[in-house]
């Protein structure tokens, strides 16, 4: 897990969409998370993942932009944001196991040539009446 450090994120207010009765108007309450993945401290390893992930909120620039307009507190909002950040850093963080190809045993490959022998006797049963046709 790589710790996303506060200096390298901004924040910015911005109102909420969405019904939100009389406090709407005034309020600034959701937020616009921030942060460029080329210029942070992440490992290349973890920078070329996240890059390569497809996720619609990461520019072609190589910014994540995340919008958190859950809670009504800015503080809970930009808590939730930095989370779903973290969460997205910790996936690409995660190195998949190299597939390395086996074979299929002797007895797997007898099974299925046997198999498809069985399925060619019965298609060549089929479709032949008494006529011949």
């Amino acid at each position: 897990m790589h710790a996303i450090r506060p200096e390298e994120v901004s924040f910015t207010a911005i109102r909420a969409q969405g019904a939100g009765g009389q406090n709407v108007n005034k309020v600034s309450s959701a937020v616009h998370l921030r942060f460029d993945i080329a210029a942070s401290s992440l490992p290349a390893a973890v920078k070329e993942r996240l890059m390569a992930l497809g996720d619609q909120r990461i520019t072609e620039a190589g910014v994540v932009v995340i919008k958190a307009q859950q809670h009504r507190s800015q503080d809970m909002n930009r808590a939730e944001a930095l989370q779903r950040l973290q969460e997205l850093v910790d996936r690409a963080a995660h190195v998949p196991r190299t597939r390395r190809p086996t074979r299929p045993t002797r007895g797997s490959q007898i099974r299925r040539v046997d198999e498809k022998t069985r399925r060619g006797q019965v298609k060549a049963l089929r479709g032949r009446g008494p006529t011949g046709d």
